[in-house]
């Protein structure tokens, strides 16, 4: 596929930092167009990821580039949907008549117009099922372009521009500008449709669950007649949006009742059978842990049947994926055999699931060492939570009742709140011990007196948690040696 040079062409983004923004910036600089933009907070990976591409950046202070005392203006400026009515840029960009736009709105005209969009779409997963995706169709020799909110370890960037048709995209339910406030993913038109599942959240922009599934329901209404929608055969909520009609090929992944299905040969799902329609097509031996993992398999693997990748390279394909960074990521273990994780869960579901899969990876641990299983401090070590409320829906209060269930296979749970949230953990609710700290400095020390020689530390949060994970592996290891 050749891409036609628009060296001539400036194009300027506002909130340059994030991970969709920032993806924006690679695949318009890949694209030939001249590329720069600013942000609030630059930091990695997406400013490594900018600085490499050869992207200039700098902060919001320091962004003239739409002051009235310049002579030449970008040839479009795309904004953010961090970014607000009232914020200097914006108006700075709405005063000097600049042509705007939308991330969302660019990527469909620029990039995915001529593309088999697959989209990957839901309140869990999103990330992780379109890094397997795109993986899959790599491996397969496809040479796949996407736009990922996280980095996938094969690749090592969250965005490519590609050489083949096909281009794998996250499709986020957020909105999409100040001034549209549609669902981001209502401007992808896909070929390919993921929905993994559906529920309440972004309580900042949605007022109930039914508010989401109506742009759930404008998202089905994009995929053509010879197009297709992946769905989970157990999920009330999607179903209820398919219900609205729908106008597209179905496919159905799960336990049972659907068309792919799985069979575990290991309880922490580093091994099973895929199978379709009843039919065994292959087994899968891998690092991931967890159901959820398998599920998002089965909806990658059915995405790239579709794009039309053999099932039998879709499930070789996967024996070697390595994951998404900030997804049950081993940031390191010390002498002692305490292993910290870095994993980007935020929300109930996504906790409980993550948590889950944590433990029956520590229950296999227990069985290959020969210990009886049973007794939460068994020689295999504790397995330990450690989160923060950071979400605008979790700090909002609509989470808060359902948390103490989602740390339920959790041995103990540390969580830092900052005071300013006016935030309240019902540590009573909880069956396990509860310690809540109201600064990164405490949260740090506490765990480094408290955790325990081969104590598995997870530790969760949509932000960067104060680059909490490294200083304690440090300050841990510090310890041991001295």
């Amino acid at each position: 596929m050749k891409h036609p040079q628009n060296s001539d062409l400036w194009v300027h983004i506002l909130g340059i930092a994030g991970t969709f923004m920032g993806g924006i910036a690679q695949l318009a600089k890949a694209k030939g167009f001249r590329v720069s933009g600013s942000d609030k907070a630059i930091y990695p990976p997406m400013s490594t990821q900018l600085l490499q591409a050869g992207i200039e950046v700098t902060p919001y202070e320091q962004d003239t580039t739409l002051s009235v005392s310049n002579h030449h203006f970008p040839d479009v400026v795309v904004i953010g949907n961090a970014l607000s009515r009232g914020h200097n840029l914006v108006e700075a960009t709405l005063n000097a008549q600049q042509s705007y736009t939308s991330g969302p709105q660019w990527l469909a005209e620029h990039i995915l117009a001529d593309r088999w969009v697959v989209a990957v779409a839901a309140t869990h997963g999103k990330t992780t099922t379109a890094s397997m995706v795109a993986w899959i169709l790599e491996y397969a020799g496809l040479n796949p372009g996407f736009l990922i909110g996280g980095v996938p370890e094969n690749f090592g960037v969250s965005a490519r521009l590609g050489e083949s048709p096909f281009f794998v995209v996250e499709a986020d339910e957020y909105d999409t500008a100040f001034f549209d406030k549609r669902s981001k993913f209502v401007h992808y038109h896909p070929r390919t449709c993921v929905i993994n599942n559906l529920e309440f959240d972004h309580a900042d922009i949605f007022e109930n669950l039914a508010a989401i599934q109506k742009q759930f329901h404008h998202l089905v209404r994009t995929v053509p007649g010879n197009g297709l929608i992946i769905k989970p055969s157990d999920e009330l909520n999607v179903d209820e949006v398919l219900a609205k009609g729908c106008w597209s090929p179905v496919q159905s992944q799960g336990l049972q009742n659907a068309d792919w299905t799985y069979r575990l040969l290991k309880q922490d799902a580093t091994e099973f059978e895929v199978l379709f329609k009843g039919e065994l097509k292959g087994q899968i031996y891998w690092g991931m842990t967890g159901l959820h993992s398998v599920r998002n398999a089965l909806s990658a693997i059915a995405a790239a049947v579709h794009c039309g990748v053999p099932v039998e390279h879709c499930i070789a394909g996967l024996c070697e994926f390595k994951g998404v960074r900030r997804r049950m990521t081993l940031v390191g273990e010390t002498a002692k055999g305490i292993k910290i994780y870095d994993d980007f869960a935020h929300h109930p579901t996504a906790i409980e699931t993550t948590l889950l899969g944590a433990k029956n990876a520590l229950k296999i641990t227990s069985t290959l060492k020969g210990i009886k299983p049973g007794h939460n401090s068994a020689p295999n070590g504790r397995l330990v939570a450690v989160f923060e409320p950071r979400s605008n829906t979790m700090r909002m209060g609509v989470h808060r009742d359902t948390l103490p269930a989602a740390f339920a296979c959790a041995d103990e749970v540390f969580a830092f709140i900052d005071p300013d949230w006016h935030w309240h953990l019902p540590a009573s609710l909880f069956t396990q011990p509860v310690t809540v700290m109201s600064s990164y400095e405490a949260l740090l020390e506490v765990l480094i007196k408290q955790l325990q020689p081969n104590d598995t530390v997870v530790m969760m949060s949509n932000g960067s948690f104060g680059g909490l994970h490294h200083r304690l592996l440090d300050a841990l290891n510090q310890k041991d040696n001295e």
